[in-house]
């Protein structure tokens, strides 16, 4: 996994994209995917990625993420 984030981040500087897009960028699809893997269980997702829900919820807000049909 080191050797694959190393390229990636080897990448995004060749891009020219900045450490905060890719923060943003990264927790975005990261929150996307425990929510995915609880089926949208905020208390469950929350839990399984160490934040406490409401930072979660506020975070789901500020990312507009919702649950696909």
């Amino acid at each position: 996994m080191r050797d694959q984030l190393t390229a990636l981040a080897q990448q995004m500087l060749d891009k020219g994209i900045r450490l905060e897009e890719a923060h943003r960028e990264f927790e975005r699809i990261f929150i996307q995917r425990a929510l995915a893997k609880c089926d949208f269980n905020v208390c469950r997702a929350a839990e399984m990625i160490g934040m406490h829900r409401n930072t979660l919820s506020r975070k789901i807000a500020a990312y507009r993420i919702r649950k696909s049909a």
